[in-house]
């Protein structure tokens, strides 16, 4: 059965391996960064252990769109995503129909010709990673989508696909227990045992296990690690607000968004639904000592945000979430096993009025299951993919919404990038010291 929902926050463990001594590789964080990752470094012959503070894929990335798209992407993403493509046909040779991975096109439908211009422009990046995006013009665009809104056009990518996030992380992540990687849920990592000024291993709440090499993949957890770590990591996180409806007849196959909302067919029958780009940010501490590096994206993004004063209790950057804790107490990945924010209902409401008004055809939309997630995000909307300045840590993370797509591909780069290897693909973009190294914010697609 495809879940409809993500990973219950409830559950109990279902991997709880026993805690070794020591590994090639820790890896903090079971995310699909931390288990793709976990699962290339097995394939090569690496020990991995992977420390999950709560479950598997029980944070965002199962509670995303289940977008697999190269379309829209920052051009230094676009050859990363392009392998992430192969890697999840590979995973469906491997799984079967438990990813629900299926080519169904991406598309971004434009209300006025100011956005068309915007997906022009980015046709040019297309172009030279061979991608096969195109516009689409309105005659074009209404014989597809009969009687829906008045856009004027689309970007498309036909080649793009969608896959479910609720089955697809935890079936990978058991394909990589049963090929030797070590997984222990419920055990969160609270900091690191460094020695002579680098990595010698991590401290579990569960005591120490020794390793040369840890990869910090925590997502929305990540900054605040580093931190207590001793790393500036300009990372937060936004509230987004996601729907299932019950199954309906079939309007579109693929994946579609606008400004106002998103929406892509589902394996069981219904669609996924999404207020589009908007989402809710509550600022605390880390938000204003990171505020310089933050302010280009704020001035271009601010029309999208809603602005609340204070996260609930136990968030990642709650006024009240502790900033250093010692290894031998608790920390406050053990006070929040999930990270389970409420979806927003008026968000819920507006959706299911847009949507209706969109397909008049298709009948007010019945909702079957609502959620929200926190999405890591950096200033300039890529990842961190790189070694970090305290030698032996690696980090994935800050993959700003783009995670569920790109995983495999961002398993693969930080799988080499760990073993010593030169990775596949050019990864100055994603290099944990442009943030402090002086150099310009340059910002990722506006479209």
């Amino acid at each position: 059965m495809i879940l409809a929902a993500p990973v219950d926050a409830a559950s109990p463990p279902r991997f709880r391996d026993a805690l070794p001594q020591e590994t090639g590789v820790a890896i903090i964080g079971g995310g699909i960064a931390g288990v793709m990752t976990a699962l290339y470094l097995r394939r090569d012959g690496v020990r991995v252990a992977l420390f999950e503070k709560g479950l598997v894929a029980a944070e965002q990335s199962s509670r995303n769109w289940g977008w697999v798209r190269a379309q829209g992407r920052d051009a230094a993403e676009i050859p990363v995503m392009l392998t992430a493509r192969r890697l999840w046909r590979a995973l469906a040779q491997d799984l079967g129909d438990v990813l629900g991975l299926a080519t169904c096109g991406v598309s971004y439908l434009a209300r006025d010709q100011a956005a068309l211009d915007r997906y022009e422009a980015w046709l040019d990046v297309a172009r030279a990673h061979g991608l096969d995006s195109r516009l689409v013009g309105r005659a074009e665009l209404a014989r597809i989508l009969p009687n829906g809104a008045g856009w004027v056009g689309a970007l498309t990518t036909p080649s793009d696909m969608r896959a479910e996030p609720g089955a697809a992380v935890p079936a990978i992540a058991a394909l990589a227990h049963a090929e030797g990687v070590l997984i222990r849920e419920h055990c969160a990592v609270r900091g690191l045992d460094i020695r002579a000024g680098r990595v010698a291993g991590v401290m579990t709440e569960d005591g120490p296990v020794r390793a040369e090499r840890v990869l910090l993949a925590g997502g929305a957890w990540s900054g605040l690690f580093a931190a207590n770590a001793g790393l500036s990591l300009p990372q937060l996180s936004v509230r987004a607000t996601v729907a299932a409806t019950r199954p309906m007849a079939e309007f579109w196959s693929g994946a579609a968004a606008d400004p106002g909302f998103a929406f892509r067919r589902r394996a069981d029958g219904g669609y996924t639904l999404a207020p589009g780009t908007g989402h809710d940010f509550w600022i605390g501490p880390a938000a204003l000592r990171h505020l310089r590096a933050w302010l280009p994206q704020i001035r271009r993004d601010l029309r999208q945000t809603r602005l609340q004063p204070a996260a609930p209790r136990g968030f990642p950057d709650a006024w009240t979430t502790p900033r250093r804790w010692p290894n031998d107490r608790p920390s406050p990945f053990e006070a929040m096993r999930v990270l389970n924010p409420a979806p927003d209902p008026a968000r819920l409401e507006r959706l299911r009025r847009d949507f209706a008004a969109a397909f008049p055809q298709a009948g007010p939309p019945v909702l079957r299951a609502a959620w929200a997630g926190m999405i890591d995000a950096t200033p300039d909307q890529v990842p961190v993919l790189d070694r970090a300045p305290l030698p032996g840590l690696f980090i994935a993370t800050g993959l700003s919404g783009h995670g569920f797509g790109i995983g495999p591909g961002v398993g693969r780069v930080m799988a080499d990038l760990i073993q010593g290897r030169a990775p596949e693909h050019d990864l100055t973009r994603f290099r944990f010291s442009r943030f402090s190294d002086g150099s310009p914010m340059i910002l990722g697609p506006d479209l």
